[in-house]
């Protein structure tokens, strides 16, 4: 039996994947498609470089797991090209205007060889039995100890057994195709529709040339084209220019019936847009074309009737987040991140949230996590079980903001609703923390004390950091996609002013655990003292 099967072979599956082999888990990915990468696409050239056809760029700014990613794996990277005019077109018959001095990606950068080098130096650390291809999931059911998984494979029906299954696959595809024995509850039902696929009713465009005319010209190559005829909406460099490739890429404006409809004539009205844009009659050299909303391993139903978004909502439902069938089941993939839901970044995400519930979980196996700690020092080894109960909390204190809320609900209150059930959940964990410190065995002889407070205080003030801001992520984006909170306004949408006022509240019970915690630690040292005394 696996330890973990994974669904999906996109970057949160095999970033997932390379994180639980290296750890020692029995591993294995199941990919519908006959290559790994989900919405990574890159097409290869012959001579070095790669059109990427699903996403581009990475931003190390604002999206550290990537950035430390590519710089663990020493993958090339380099910046996008942004210099030069930017152009729009505003009417068919006219020329393009100008805009001077116009930077659009930021520190965007890009993977020499295209986004698929990502996946495959992932890949490459895992065993080649470790990757199972053309294996599209039809069924799970909840076995008590186990999952057993139902797959189509062109064959016959092939199933398999695991202590617990990861689901790397977009949402509302999953409601769409799966069966779940038993059916998953409402909540997360409503929760998986509601979350729309990135890139799903969209199609993008690689075009290559033989040289890089627009930048000869003083031209960045980023162009947006807004009259109603438009055939790509937006436009941008795509040259990798130390592998010889010069292309501009671009985002289609058509939706995807009329994309249907042009059929064989597309590729005609594509270079014909080029031309109008640039000013220019320049044939290219070969054109690339990927039309997600035609993909059935990409785009759900629902996705096409919900044509004109792009997927990408930064935080995701926090039900998606939550583990299922007794922590044996976990949605992943991007669209179900705390940050960057959507994006490259936020399938790292994903997989780092699904990781750190796995060892949690293998910790309580092994006698509570005691083993991890035994040749510690006493404080040491406390003040590291405590941080791990602190970690494992984010999903209980968010089910208890979820009670209170709907409490609150049911009993037609409509005051402050968000502001009373966050900190009730929280003062009710900051109490049940007291609690777990009072088990826990400290040396404090040669502790420090300095005003009062004990030098261990801090170490047991650090974990929570990361809970609030976890429990407050989840917190905005769950309230955002309640329709029981739509009748509220300032709670569904929670303001910058409401959501200041929450944190000054959960930090008025954070100092009063504080001084409770540190109180509690001078108790110890106290009775310490007592029995030392008394001998």
């Amino acid at each position: 039996m696996l330890d973990v099967a994974i669904i999906g072979g996109g970057l949160c599956g095999v970033a997932l994947a390379r994180k639980l082999h290296l750890r020692g888990h029995e591993v294995a990915i199941f990919e519908a498609r006959d290559r790994l990468g989900g919405r990574i696409l890159t097409v290869a050239r012959d001579g070095g470089g790669g059109v990427d056809l699903g996403p581009s760029w990475f931003w190390p700014k604002t999206q550290p797991l990537i950035a430390q990613l590519v710089k663990e794996l020493a993958l090339p990277d380099f910046p996008q090209h942004d210099e030069g005019v930017v152009l729009h077109l505003r009417e068919a018959e006219k020329s393009a205007e100008r805009i001077d001095d116009k930077r659009l990606y930021d520190d965007a950068r890009r993977l020499h060889g295209g986004m698929t080098t990502l996946l495959k130096a992932l890949v490459r650390a895992l065993p080649a039995d470790a990757v199972h291809l053309g294996h599209e999931l039809a069924g799970l059911r909840d076995c008590g100890d186990h999952v057993m998984l139902e797959f189509k494979t062109g064959e016959e029906p092939m199933e398999i057994a695991a202590r617990r299954v990861v689901l790397s696959l977009p949402p509302r595809l999953l409601r769409e195709t799966v069966s779940f024995t038993p059916p998953l509850d409402d909540a997360t039902d409503q929760a998986m529709l509601g979350t729309e696929t990135w890139m799903a009713a969209q199609a993008k465009v690689g075009m290559e040339f033989r040289d890089a005319f627009w930048r000869e010209r003083g031209l960045s190559g980023s162009a947006f084209v807004t009259h109603e005829q438009a055939v790509i909406g937006e436009i941008f460099d795509a040259c990798d220019m130390s592998a010889g490739l010069h292309a501009l890429g671009g985002f289609l404006a058509l939706d995807a019936d009329t994309r249907k409809a042009f059929g064989v004539g597309l590729p005609i009205l594509l270079e014909s847009q080029i031309c109008n844009v640039f000013g220019l009659n320049v044939e290219p050299l070969q054109i690339h074309y990927q039309d997600w909303a035609s993909e059935r391993l990409t785009c759900s139903a629902a996705d096409r009737a919900q044509q004109g978004g792009d997927g990408t909502h930064d935080v995701a439902n926090p039900l998606l987040r939550q583990p299922l069938w007794d922590k044996k089941l976990f949605l992943g993939g991007s669209e179900t991140a705390a940050r960057n839901a959507g994006y490259l970044e936020g399938a790292l995400d994903a997989a780092r949230r699904i990781e750190r519930a796995l060892a949690s979980l293998d910790a309580k196996k092994t006698n509570s996590g005691d083993a991890l700690f035994d040749d510690m020092p006493m404080n040491e080894a406390s003040l590291a079980r405590f941080s791990a109960w602190v970690d494992a909390r984010a999903d209980e204190v968010f089910e208890n903001y979820r009670r209170r809320l709907n409490r609150a609900l049911a009993s037609q209150e409509r005051d402050n609703l968000t502001q009373v059930a966050v900190l009730g959940a929280m003062e009710e964990v900051f109490q049940q923390a007291l609690g777990v410190l009072a088990t826990l065995p400290f040396e404090m002889d040669d502790v420090a004390i300095e005003r009062g407070r004990t030098a261990l205080t801090p170490s047991i003030q650090k974990p929570f950091g990361d809970l609030l801001q976890s429990i407050m992520d989840d917190v905005v984006a769950f309230n955002q996609t309640s329709c029981a909170l739509s009748n509220f306004p300032g709670e569904h949408k929670l303001s910058r002013d409401y959501t200041q006022v929450i944190m000054q509240d959960i930090a008025a019970a954070w100092r009063e655990f504080s001084l409770a915690a540190n109180g509690l630690l001078l108790a110890k040292r106290d009775k310490a003292q007592m029995q030392e005394t008394s001998r």
